[in-house]
């Protein structure tokens, strides 16, 4: 985008669109008429979002994340003022145990494309003001055992996020993060299938059980509302609590 032309604030592009906060988030963006991009890298599965436009790309490269936002321009007119990267896996094994090859796909997943999703959006919008929220974790605010490939790329992505608040402000950029606790989601099926391991890691959480997709969902859709117009440079956990506060032992 070459001239300062603000972008509709009715246009959001969300990543990770097929996941569970992602197609959550899709949802809650459009019940208040925001029209939205869905990006994702599986068009068949894609197609599946109720959304108003799909948008097949891999935003874990420089050139997935420019066509992204060149495909919502064609499709909705406009680049989008407000971005959601919803995108990202997770790793639970020591680091001795670990990899190269599945260190590096963590950190290309979670931190590359996180990354290269702004520049590109920073790009289409210009110098236009706009939200942004990405998706931390809660294992980059607290030590967990066991998960340090993840941890580094999330902490990656909110040191990320405070800087390029810091740098964007004057152009009414916000740009801010979630940081959620084990979600009930496809990506943590299998994690919580059995009812030991769910009982397990409800206890973990003070307020009990583990959040729902569209928990996360809510306070994202928040952050890129007018009514956080406020926030910024920001990582809220939704966590119910864990990383603060600890449950009582009965």
């Amino acid at each position: 985008m070459t001239d300062d032309t603000a972008p509709p604030t009715d246009i959001a592009l969300v990543t990770g669109a097929r996941g569970g906060v992602g197609r959550a988030l899709v949802a809650r963006l459009r019940a208040r008429g925001v029209r939205v991009a869905a990006v994702g890298r599986d068009a068949a599965s894609l197609a599946e979002v109720d959304a108003d436009a799909h948008i097949e790309t891999d935003v874990t490269t420089p050139e997935g994340a420019a066509t992204a936002f060149a495909e919502c321009r064609a499709a909705l007119g406009a680049a989008p003022a407000l971005l959601a990267h919803a995108v990202g896996s997770t790793l639970i094994t020591p680091l001795h145990r670990t990899k190269t090859d599945e260190a590096r796909d963590v950190m290309r997943v979670n931190l590359e494309s996180s990354l290269w999703i702004l520049h590109a959006w920073l790009d289409a919008t210009g110098k236009a003001p706009g939200a942004a929220v990405f998706a931390s974790s809660v294992v980059a605010r607290i030590g967990v055992a066991n998960h340090e490939v993840i941890a580094a790329a999330k902490g990656g992505v909110e040191a990320l996020v405070r800087s390029a608040a810091a740098t964007y402000a004057a152009r009414g950029i916000r740009v801010n993060a979630v940081a959620p606790g084990m979600t009930d989601t496809p990506l943590t099926a299998g994690m919580l299938a059995a009812p030991m391991l769910r009982e397990s890691a409800e206890k973990q959480y003070p307020l009990g059980g583990v959040q729902s997709a569209d928990d996360v969902a809510a306070v994202m859709d928040w952050l890129l509302s007018p009514e956080a117009s406020r926030i910024t440079g920001q990582v809220i956990p939704v966590d119910g609590g864990f990383t603060t506060i600890r449950p009582m032992v009965r």
